[in-house]
Order: C-alpha cells, then structure tokens, then sequence
C-alpha cells in the first residue's frame, strides 16, 4: 500500500523553514531563482514595516550577506510585536539560505543568524506584581 502525502518524485521550488523569536513565529518560503520579492503576510516588505527601517535593514541581512539578490522570499509571521516578527524572519531567512549550500551556512553560522534566541517574558509569579517587581515593603 502506498503512503499518504506528496509524491516523492516531485520538484518543490521553494525550501520551507520555521525561524523563532520571543513569540513570534515565522514561515519562509525561499525561491532561490526569482525576481528578488520579499513578501511578507500578503503585503510587500516596505509596506509590512513601513515606520520600523531597522527592522527592514535587520531582515534583509541574511540576504545582502549571501548575497542571494534575485531570491523570492514569502513569510507568513504570526505572534509577538514587529521586533519580535523581524528577528524571527531573520532567523527563517537565515536557516533556508543554510539549507541552499554549505558555505552559506558556515557564513549564516559565523554571522549568528541560525542560533535561536531563546529569551522570551518571564511570567508573573503569585503574590508579586511583576515576575520580579515586590510590593513595597513598610517596617512600620
């Protein structure tokens, strides 16, 4: 009996990848041979982070740094603010252009953007305001 799913013997033309941020959680669609869009939740980049240029410039690292010009990329992101958002793109960016060849992923290595950071909210604990905040504390 067969198994369920895509048939083995056909091409994607695209490599999918998952990058990770606080809660932010980004799918990238990367076509290596394109016309060079960056499309991210339906919406061209530049309208995506329109008042964010850092974010912009921080999402596009792994490509100027590969080099990968021409690449269409399509992200679908999810959770978390724009910051959130940007570097978890930056990290699915950076894992499918790892997956293109072995130099590009030593330089996406050597670069940092395949380590994940895993910093995320502390959470509230009981009888604190905060995570960490106290109540103020009278001896009298």
């Amino acid at each position: 009996m067969e198994a369920s799913g895509p048939n083995k013997t056909e091409r994607q033309d695209f490599i999918l990848t998952t990058g990770k941020r606080k809660t932010a959680i980004a799918r990238t669609f990367l076509s290596p041979q394109g016309q060079g869009k960056f499309v991210v939740n339906g919406k061209p980049m530049e309208q995506y982070f329109g008042n964010h240029p850092w974010q912009k410039a921080a999402v596009l690292k792994p490509l100027a740094v590969s080099k990968l010009v021409k690449a269409d990329v399509r992200i679908e992101v999810r959770g978390g603010g724009v910051t959130g958002q940007a570097d978890a793109i930056k990290h699915g960016l950076a894992r499918a252009i790892a997956q293109i060849d072995g130099k590009l992923k030593k330089l996406m290595r050597d670069q940092g953007f395949l380590t994940r950071d895993s910093r995320i909210v502390e959470r509230k604990k009981p009888g604190r305001p905060k995570a960490r905040r106290r109540f103020q504390f009278s001896k009298r």
